[in-house]
């Protein structure tokens, strides 16, 4: 494939990383939410400070050094798998939603790296008959990871059909 044809996956992955460490960085450092605690934004979507230790929406939990150690070389393994498929890819929907995988998947590693946990910061929440229901606290990668994958779903259900052989 040529660089071209790459070059949109590789400025999403690039545009994703950057405005998710971006985000995270002015929250803890410049906004300072450790010590503000809850921020609400509106009445449904307050700004909070959540360290996660586990895999997305908080599943498998574990801060000890041997499962952050697991989880990075996991996640090593599937940045280099999803960019041998984004070399592959032949279509712009698929290269674009894997590049925003990619880009969510390194901008949560470097928190693992940097921080020991992965800093997640929104949270929507609702409540229905005075009982409080709250959506999982995830960032900016996390949104990225999930349109990645709807992008690609839609691209493999609804985009164009693969040219058949002769």
């Amino acid at each position: 494939m040529k660089t071209s044809r790459l070059r949109p996956g590789i400025l999403a992955a690039l545009a994703v990383l950057v405005l998710d460490q971006a985000s995270k960085v002015w929250l803890l450092f410049v906004f300072d939410i450790g010590h503000r605690g809850a921020v609400e934004v509106t009445p449904f979507f307050d700004l909070v400070l959540a360290w996660n230790v586990g895999i997305s929406f908080g599943w498998f939990q574990n801060d000890s050094q041997f499962a952050q150690i697991a989880l990075m070389i996991i996640k090593a393994v599937a940045v280099v798998v999803l960019a041998i498929w984004m070399a592959r890819s032949r279509t712009l929907i698929a290269t674009i939603a894997l590049g925003m995988i990619i880009g969510g998947a390194i901008g949560n590693a470097i928190d693992r790296f940097a921080y020991g946990a992965v800093v997640d910061f929104a949270l929507f929440h609702v409540q229905i008959g005075g009982k409080p229901f709250n959506w999982y606290v995830f960032n900016l990668a996390d949104v990225a990871i999930v349109a990645g994958v709807a992008a690609l779903l839609y691209d493999s259900f609804l985009g164009v059909p693969a040219a058949k052989a002769p």
